[in-house]
């Protein structure tokens, strides 16, 4: 059994440690608080991931190192960077490859579906900071000190997702009452499934083709988030949605009050015309095919147990 160490214990993290476990794995899976879930071979370590003394003990004899870390909203520009940075130096101390779960910010507005090919040009500190902690790694690893990739995917469903559709939309739906929501309703958007990035994470970590570039998480075929909504309330035998479109000037108020509203602001675009990820390249090379979307549903509304680790 291989050491493996999960650094993060949100939805990603978790169902990476699992999955890891259920495939014999030696799993030590690490966060400020120690959580995670009962598992036989899942070791839960309370720790500081931007203590690089204490990481990197832990990660001694590792072969791989995930990171599935996310810091609230709104602290990413301060507590991001020394986080990222006691990551890498961890991984080029202990050599082991550093898996690390990214996202679409760093690309910024995009035309078309977006491809890995695609040039980061972030729009907002947070997509500036995901890309400088990519473009850091990818310098690190070009020059021989350390093995990198990164897995991006849209928003997340599943268990335990928080993104603008399973916090705004979903509880309305399976409440029967109306939501609104800052987004163009009908615009295709790509959805990735929790579950999913795990298994890509798994991948990308253990075939060195992989490495030295980032994948996209194989995702299904996008939705608009009124047809999105259309499937959940068929699925949980609710009444059919009653959706409509937030003012950006709502958007913004709500952002004097709460911080993590007052993120959302800077991603807005994404959800006011077509956002499409392009995920072929992870499904060409490593035979992983998306998650159903009504399997996702299902268990982001709290409708099915997370699917089994495959």
């Amino acid at each position: 059994m291989a050491l493996q160490v999960v650094v993060g214990a949100g939805p990603v993290g978790q169902g990476l440690a699992r999955l890891l476990a259920e495939r014999g794995e030696r799993v030590r899976l690490v966060s400020r608080r120690g959580a995670g879930p009962e598992h036989p071979g899942i070791e839960r370590i309370g720790a500081d991931a931007g203590n690089q003394e204490r990481l990197a003990g832990l990660a001694e004899g590792a072969v791989a190192l995930y990171n599935c870390v996310n810091p609230p909203y709104h602290r990413w520009p301060t507590d991001w960077p020394p986080i990222a940075a006691a990551l890498l130096a961890v991984a080029e101390r202990t050599e082991a490859v550093l898996a690390t779960t990214g996202n679409l910010y760093g690309y910024g507005p995009v035309l078309g579906p977006i491809t890995e090919a695609a040039p980061l040009r972030p729009y907002g500190h947070k997509g500036e900071v995901r890309a400088r902690m990519w473009q850091d790694a990818l310098a690190a690893h070009e020059a021989g000190r350390v093995r990198v990739t990164e897995v991006r995917g849209s928003d997340y469903l599943g268990a335990g997702a928080q993104t603008l559709v399973t916090r705004l939309v979903v509880p309305k739906v399976l409440a029967g009452r109306p939501a609104y929501v800052p987004a163009d309703l009908d615009a295709p958007h790509s959805w990735t499934y929790v579950g999913d990035v795990a298994r890509t994470l798994v991948a990308v970590a253990a075939d060195e083709r992989a490495w030295g570039r980032p994948w996209h998480v194989p995702s299904q075929p996008p939705v608009s988030i009124r047809a999105l909504a259309a499937r959940l309330a068929e699925l949980a035998g609710a009444p059919a949605p009653r959706l409509g479109t937030m003012p950006p000037a709502l958007l913004w108020l709500g952002g004097v009050f709460d911080p993590t509203v007052r993120e959302l602001r800077e991603t807005a675009y994404q959800f006011r015309r077509p956002f499409v990820l392009d995920s072929s390249a992870a499904t060409a090379t490593f035979g992983i095919e998306p998650t159903g979307l009504d399997t996702a549903l299902r268990e982001t509304a709290g409708l099915a147990a997370p699917a089994a680790p495959r």
